[in-house]
Parts: structure tokens; sequence; C-alpha cells
């Protein structure tokens, strides 16, 4: 299932799952989606602080519910931070049936976007967040208005180059986010994935949160699950601004111990570049051409 697009000039619903928002930092920035065209409408607890590092899981989850029955709400766009798998026993999954619209988030919206799609078929979206108005590149709008204004985008956009560390082609469902975030979200009870499916994986991290031992140990938790006997493909995003060695190599030897094809680029993530990908989308991962194709 796949909502309908946001509109030029429609109107973009702004929540907190992970983190307190400022005030001023967020009137920026929703002065910023408003400088291009769209109206705003805030969760009414967004600016709570009712735990002190964040408001109440019920306040988060009651903001996210309220846009998303909210009649005029084209698209939920929220950041990163942590504790949003708080949420998920919140969350009104029979109303996101019932009301689908595009939700747009990054980081810790892993946990959110990743479960949304599995318990209601609607596709989710990964890859930005409100700050990026602030200042936004010509890659990451296209992005933005491909995916959530135009649905034209029949292959992914690169922007960076493509490091492939094992060569072959896979096929299956897109699924991914952060790593740790999405480590921790597999074999929950709020990602029921079909087991007569096969995935691409799309996981990203970066080395100023962990070193190359810290995200291995995301990669191994993500391989010692099920899941993996299903994965078809990785696509890794931006880890590091130069050149590193060792992370390449870790990579490697995960797509040789499954025989499956591994690539790596700088096109999504904690980085420069801002690429969005589709949670739920069927897609062929062709490491030897060096493409992604939505299906």
């Amino acid at each position: 299932m796949r909502a309908p697009c946001l509109k030029q000039g429609g109107t973009i619903g702004i929540c907190s799952p992970s983190h307190i928002a400022g005030y001023d930092d967020y009137q920026n920035q929703i002065r910023a989606i408003q400088n291009c065209g769209f109206q705003v409408r805030e969760g009414e607890n967004l600016y709570k602080a009712t735990y002190g590092y964040a408001a109440s899981p019920e306040e988060r989850a009651a903001d996210f519910n309220q846009l998303i029955r909210d009649p005029e709400v084209e698209l939920i766009l929220f950041g990163g931070g942590e504790g949003a798998n708080e949420l998920l026993p919140y969350i009104d999954f029979e109303s996101i049936k019932r009301n689908p619209k595009r939700i747009l988030s990054y980081s810790d919206g892993t946990f959110l976007l990743n479960p949304i799609w599995a318990k209601t078929g609607l596709v989710t979206y990964y890859g930005q967040a409100p700050h990026l108005f602030l200042n936004m590149s010509d890659y990451d709008a296209k992005h933005f208005w491909e995916h959530m204004l135009f649905d034209s985008m029949e292959e992914h956009v690169a922007n960076s180059e493509w490091k492939v560390q094992t060569t072959g082609v896979g096929e299956g469902i897109l699924i991914g986010g952060y790593a740790r975030n999405f480590a921790l979200n597999i074999s929950s009870r709020y990602l029921p994935l079909p087991e007569d499916e096969k995935y691409v994986l799309f996981i990203e991290d970066h080395e100023s949160f962990g070193g190359v031992d810290y995200v291995s140990a995301m990669l191994t938790h993500i391989e010692q699950d099920k899941l993996m006997d299903k994965v078809t493909g990785v696509l890794f995003g931006n880890y590091s601004g130069d050149y590193h060695p060792e992370f390449l190599e870790r990579l490697k030897r995960l797509g040789e111990a499954h025989e499956i094809p591994v690539v790596y680029c700088d096109d999504f993530g904690h980085g420069w570049n801002h690429a969005i990908l589709e949670i739920g989308r069927r897609v062929r991962l062709d490491a030897d051409c060096k493409k992604l194709f939505y299906l």
C-alpha cells in the first residue's frame, strides 16, 4: 500500500518521537518548510519534556496518532534521537490502515518505519528529517520531491561512488535503517516479517557513533537472526568521510559468508547526502551494474 503523494502547498505534520523539540530550533525548521510552499501542523505535545529527556511515550504517540487521523495532513515528518520504540505499544496501526499517508524519518525513526510497514502494509520512507530544510542540497531536494510529491523514482538516484564488496543481484522487499535500531527491531512482535518473502537490506551507521567493532557487533546480531536466511543483498550507507578499508573488509566478509551482493555508498545516512529509500517496496539490487531498481 502506498499513500497518496504530498501536494505542492499541502500539509506536513511534525512530531518528535525521539527527542525534546527545542522551540526556537523547530520554529526555524518549520519556517524553512513553509518557505518551500507547504503548510505545517504541529503535534499538540511537540514541545513537552515530561520525562526530562523526552515527553512521555503516551504523549509522543498521541502526537503521531493525531497527525495520522488529521485529514489535512499528507506527510508526517520527524527526526531521530533515542526512544522511538517506546511509542510502539501506543501507535494506532488501524488508523494508519484507514488513513494512509506518507511517513518520512531517519535514524531512530527506524523503530517506527519498519513496524508500520510490517503491521499495515504501508510503504514508509527513510532518509530525511525536518532540520534538512534549513539548508537542503539539490540532491536531497531531488529525493524529497521525487519520492514525496511525484512518485517518479523508478531507480535510486546516486550521488557517490558505489563500492562493490561482493558481486551479484538480489531481489526482495526493501527494509532497514540505522544499524543499531534495526538490529533491535528484528524479532520484535512489532516487526512481524512475512516468512515467505525475500529481503534486500539497507543499513547505515556512522563512525561518530561507533567504531568498526561496534558496527560489526550490530551486523553480527542481524546475521544471527533467522531473517538473514531470507536476505538477498545489502546496501550500506555512509560510514565515514574518508576511505575506511577496515570497514569495507567487514562488509566484504558479510557478503562472502552469505553469498549475497553487498555494496557500500555515501548516498544516505548521517553524512552529507540524504537520499530517501522506500521501506516495503520490492527492489532489485544489482551490484554488477551498481544500481538499485524499484520494481
